[in-house]
């Protein structure tokens, strides 16, 4: 149930570490939106075309980069899911026997 625990503590950690990320690619562009649980799309620009990295690179790799934390984000919150649900099987085999 320690390291459970710990492992808990870990990973919540570095999900604090990784939405802090999030909120700092968030302000440097308006075009990304305020949003911590959805990816980034190419939006469109004035004419047929979307934005691609021949129109606008800067905002392209920073909206990549935006696009690979929250991908990291998701797989913490299911690491933190499954290490939630092995510390409650854990606690309730406990106090079970």
């Amino acid at each position: 149930m320690i390291f459970g625990t710990i492992t808990m503590v870990i990973l919540y950690l570095i999900l604090r570490y990784i939405l802090a990320w999030i909120t700092y690619f968030n302000n440097f562009d308006p075009r990304l939106g305020n949003s911590t649980w959805r990816w980034s799309y190419d939006y469109h620009v004035v004419g047929e075309r979307d934005i691609s990295d021949l129109d606008d690179k800067d905002f392209v790799r920073l909206r990549r980069k935006k696009n690979k934390i929250i991908s990291l984000m998701y797989s913490v919150v299911m690491m933190m899911f499954i290490a939630s649900m092995s510390l409650l099987s854990k606690i309730l085999l406990f106090f079970t026997s």
